[in-house]
């Protein structure tokens, strides 16, 4: 497969001074991305062979492919984890505020980002022993995070794909103690396919034979092809549905399987799609080889899982200070239409409980699906702000977003930033209200480092 890839790179603000030398890094990486690429393991390949196989040197693996869900399970599997008092990695993919966010290093304090140091160090290794090759940015990152990994001790890996799966770059993994399947959905269709059989197809190019696979809810057409493609590579197939079960009862998450049945505190992150993402990572923990996951760490690491940016309801802070002091902002980095659907839920859910109307802040890029995203939003939201993605030139222009959203689902209007966005929503609804600022992964960052300042 050949594409042309629009390559665009977010410039954030450094958190200090010594942040450029990884910066400096990081733009020299990006020159090498190539302008056609075809998708495969070769490149990546030849690098870690260079690097003397850091990959082949990984605590066990957990590796995780999906359209939706997938830094939420990580993210519960990370807290599980530490519960148990056991030491993470984690690679995820793409950062919101810094690059160091992506390559989370087991320590002493439980898992951090990358220090400047470490990350200097394995970008200038990388960077030496792949010369002026061409690669994608995000295989060569990989590659140093595999480096960085290889070199730090812990108990387990948690491993999110990038695009797709069976081309991935996270996919040199041999043999991972689990590999995870989210529910997939119509994502990224220029590069993974045109229907679900297709996306799903990709996904499930991470099962490995003999390697137990956990698979959260999905669509017959993508379960179909996952379970065959298990069935095919004798892959031990865990499914929901069939396998094990999750669902709220009474205030409280149940789950069962054939190991009988946990009765949980609810999930610590919103969103009612949240207890089928924190099934997923409790059948992938109850299936994690050696370890015994109990009530009591499930219980804590329900409660203890953050995920920032993922219906994020916002403290005190710079964009609070804008609004009102009855109006809630929340943020959220869905940006397809699955995505749009469980927002809307969730909108829905909070409106059960406490009635206020809502306006959407809304960044979209070019190639998403933003009439599938935005159509769940009609009769939920009461006005629409729209603004440009920020830092790349693949958004969606916010007049043309404003437009598509005026039909679509509420009377919406071009802002020139999130500040003034928010601005307009309490001059245009005035009291209590709920603010939503979703559409982009992107935007969710710019939405907390804009808070944080």
């Amino acid at each position: 497969m050949h594409f042309v890839l629009v390559r665009y790179v977010m410039t954030k603000p450094l958190r200090s001074a010594a942040e450029a030398r990884s910066q400096a890094l990081l733009e020299q990486l990006g020159k090498l991305h190539p302008k056609t690429i075809d998708l495969s393991l070769g490149r990546i390949e030849a690098l870690l062979a260079k690097l003397q196989h850091p990959e082949r040197r990984l605590p066990p693996v957990i590796h995780v492919a999906g359209t939706n869900g997938k830094g939420s399970v990580l993210a519960y599997l990370r807290a599980f984890f530490a519960a148990a008092g056991l030491r993470s990695h984690s690679f995820i993919s793409p950062h919101l505020i810094r690059f160091h966010e992506r390559i989370g290093l087991a320590g002493k304090a439980g898992e951090q980002p990358i220090d400047e140091d470490r990350l200097v160090d394995i970008l200038t290794r990388v960077q030496a022993a792949n010369g002026d090759s061409a690669i994608t940015f995000f295989e060569i990152t990989t590659a140093a995070a595999f480096l960085a990994f290889s070199e730090v001790l812990a108990d387990v890996l948690l491993l999110e794909t990038g695009l797709g799966g069976r081309l991935d770059a996270t996919n040199v993994v041999e043999k991972p103690a689990l590999t995870v399947i989210t529910p997939v959905a119509m994502d990224h269709v220029d590069w993974l396919g045109h229907s679900l059989a297709e996306i799903a197809f990709e996904k499930a190019g991470i099962l490995k034979p003999g390697v137990p696979v956990i698979v959260g809810p999905q669509p017959p057409a993508a379960y179909e092809v996952i379970a065959a493609r298990a069935n095919q590579i004798g892959a031990p197939l865990i499914a929901f549905g069939r396998d094990w079960d999750v669902y709220r009862q009474a205030g409280r998450l149940i789950f069962q399987d054939e190991k009988g049945l946990a009765d949980l505190p609810l999930p610590r992150l919103h969103g009612g799609f949240q207890i089928e993402n924190a099934g997923i990572a409790i059948a992938a923990a109850r299936h994690f080889p050696g370890v015994d996951f109990d009530h009591e760490v499930l219980s804590r690491g329900l409660v203890q899982a953050q995920w920032p940016g993922r219906m994020q309801l916002l403290g005190p802070g710079r964009l609070t200070e804008l609004a009102g002091h009855e109006t809630e902002i929340w943020v959220d980095g869905g940006h397809n239409p699955a995505a749009g659907e469980a927002l809307a839920q969730t909108l829905a859910a909070l409106d059960e409980r406490s009635a206020k109307p809502v306006c959407l802040i809304c960044a979209m890029m070019k190639r998403k699906d933003v009439k599938g995203f935005l159509r769940p939003f009609h009769g939920l939201v009461r006005q629409v702000q729209t603004v440009d993605v920020p830092n790349t030139q693949a958004g969606l222009a916010a007049g043309d977003l404003a437009k598509i959203a005026t039909k679509i689902v509420a009377p919406a209007a071009p802002s020139s930033s999130l500040e003034e966005a928010i601005k307009r929503c309490e001059t245009l609804m005035p009291g209590p209200k709920r603010i939503l600022i979703t559409g982009s992964l992107y935007l969710a960052g710019e939405a907390l480092a804009r808070h944080a300042r």
